[in-house]
């Protein structure tokens, strides 16, 4: 199932929950929708809305709660990007300026904090006391990530077992807390909460496998970031880690150096050196066994357009070219 055709199949929520946004993202001070209103237009994927409204309809969910927490998601989400940008200090996301390029760092973060805020008004607007358990504790995991990555940046001693705590911590959590959180606001059964929330952590380290691999293998435009940006930051993704661990004595002097100085200078030699050493094509196996892995999970609900969407995005998050 091709992604129009997913978005397609839950339209009708779609539209629902983009209009939920807008109307909870207006505040008594300007700039906070303005700013709020930037990032929510930035063209992005919404993947984690659209996991939660999948997984409810794939459960058979009657009643149309999923829409807010959808929605609440998608605010702990950009509040997550608002502070990434900022500690990252990051100047272009989806191809536009990023907030803290326009408006300055302090806005940026306020704006992040105000998001989270009104995500917790709308947890409690939910009702459900166990799904506020699963997104208040994704929100703590979340933050811890992002300070361990921050702790990594250009220590080339980095591990691929650390590398894979940060993106189970900064990208899948919250991948598996949505799938986690619609079912059970839908009352699934045990068997299902866990196969879903499994499938959400699954298809997260998926994805992050290959945004990292895009870094190398990606065009710039289609991304909408510059490739090389993890590099030029001194992250240690995995494309690097296995670089030094598996490549020539050469090729893991040329990253580890790259990683310990930062700066996009050795580009174009990096790149050819974690091609040649075949670090590529580790990562984009290993996303092609968590993304299978993803699918197969799913075998716990019942067949419908719905779960078919589920492997579909499952497919889309290896195949994707940004």
């Amino acid at each position: 199932m091709q992604p129009q055709a997913i978005i397609e199949l839950v339209a009708d929520d779609f539209a629902a929950v983009d209009a939920e946004i807008r109307e909870r993202l207006q505040s008594r001070v300007p700039l906070v929708s303005k700013i709020g209103d930037y990032i929510v237009s930035a063209g992005g994927k919404r993947l984690r809305p659209l996991l939660v409204l999948l997984t409810a309809n794939a459960l058979g969910h009657q009643a149309n709660n999923h829409r807010l927490l959808a929605a609440i998601i998608e605010f702990l989400h950009t509040a997550t990007l608002l502070h990434d940008d900022v500690v990252d200090a990051s100047g272009m996301r989806r191809g536009r300026s990023t907030a803290n390029a326009l408006w300055g760092n302090s806005p940026s973060v306020l704006v992040g904090d105000f998001l989270y805020s009104r995500s917790f008004e709308m947890m409690v607007e939910l009702g459900s006391l166990p799904v506020m358990q699963v997104l208040s504790q994704a929100t703590r995991v979340i933050a811890e990530g992002e300070v361990l990555q921050l702790s990594k940046v250009r220590d080339a001693s980095t591990s691929e077992e650390t590398y894979m705590e940060v993106i189970r911590c900064k990208t899948a959590m919250l991948f598996e807390a949505s799938t986690h959180s619609a079912a059970i606001l839908c009352g699934a059964s045990d068997e299902q909460r866990e196969a879903v929330r499994q499938y959400g952590d699954a298809l997260g380290v998926a994805f992050q496998l290959a945004d990292d691999l895009l870094d190398y293998r990606g065009n710039a435009e289609e991304m909408g970031k510059n490739v090389g940006d993890d590099l030029a930051e001194g992250k240690p993704t995995l494309p690097l880690i296995y670089t030094m661990r598996e490549g020539t004595a050469e090729q893991a002097a040329l990253v580890r150096e790259a990683i310990q100085k930062g700066g996009s200078t050795d580009i174009t030699a990096i790149g050819a050196a974690v091609e040649a050493s075949g670090s590529l094509d580790y990562t984009a196996k290993l996303a092609r066994e968590y993304a299978d892995k993803a699918v197969a999970l799913l075998s716990v609900l019942p067949a419908s357009p719905f779960r078919e969407a589920l492997e579909g995005l499952a497919r889309f998050s290896v195949a994707r070219t940004h």
